[in-house]
């Protein structure tokens, strides 16, 4: 069991998913949200951020809304450092239905010694599944301040480290860990 707090970010207007939760979405028998609580249970605290939090009541794990709402994902990353009882918190999002244990408790074992352990796949960075310090939170909160979203932005800020593809690549089903469900095209073509 890992001494961190893993964080599911289940806010999002869902708009180009038609405005369905996403969270809940079934795939294999499991909405999304549940499958994700599964995979990260080598965590030893688990917090979703939603601001719509008594939908979430009866998974039975701590609820915690934006405390500076309307940023998009860096608002729930920030909620989320900020209500962890832990240092390190994995931070996933409720739409990747994908993510591995293995690959998920790997990237929270290499943690120490940084502010961020992000994935990189070619050369695409995967801030929604990656492992983020509580260090990171005087950066977050400038940025949101001062209206800034994207959640790399504040990578030179900090000491990240990057788990690349030969790291990466020896986890069953790496192609599609990362994968995110966005639109109903994609469930159709992914979940079904």
């Amino acid at each position: 069991m890992l001494d961190k707090t893993a964080v599911i970010l289940a806010g999002g207007k869902n708009s180009r998913m038609n405005y369905r939760n996403k969270s809940f979405l079934e795939y294999e028998g499991l909405k999304f949200i549940e499958r994700i609580i599964k995979e990260v249970s080598g965590y030893r605290e688990i917090i979703i951020v939603s601001n719509n939090p008594s939908q979430y009541d009866y998974l039975g794990v701590k609820v915690v809304k934006d405390i500076i709402p309307g940023h998009g994902p860096l608002s729930g990353i920030h909620a989320g450092l900020i209500n962890a009882q832990y240092h390190h918190s994995l931070v996933v999002a409720c739409d990747m239905p994908f993510v591995k244990k293995d690959l998920l408790e790997y990237l929270g074992e290499i943690a120490e010694g940084y502010d961020v352990v992000v994935p990189k796949t070619g050369q695409y960075l995967q801030p929604l599944c990656a492992v983020y310090g509580k260090g990171c939170l005087p950066s977050i909160e400038r940025f949101l301040e001062n209206n800034t979203h994207k959640i790399i932005e504040f990578y030179p800020e900090v000491n990240v480290r990057y788990a690349e593809d030969e790291e990466l690549t020896r986890f069953k089903g790496y192609e599609r860990i990362f994968k995110n469900i966005n639109t109903p095209e994609d469930y159709n073509l992914y979940c079904k």
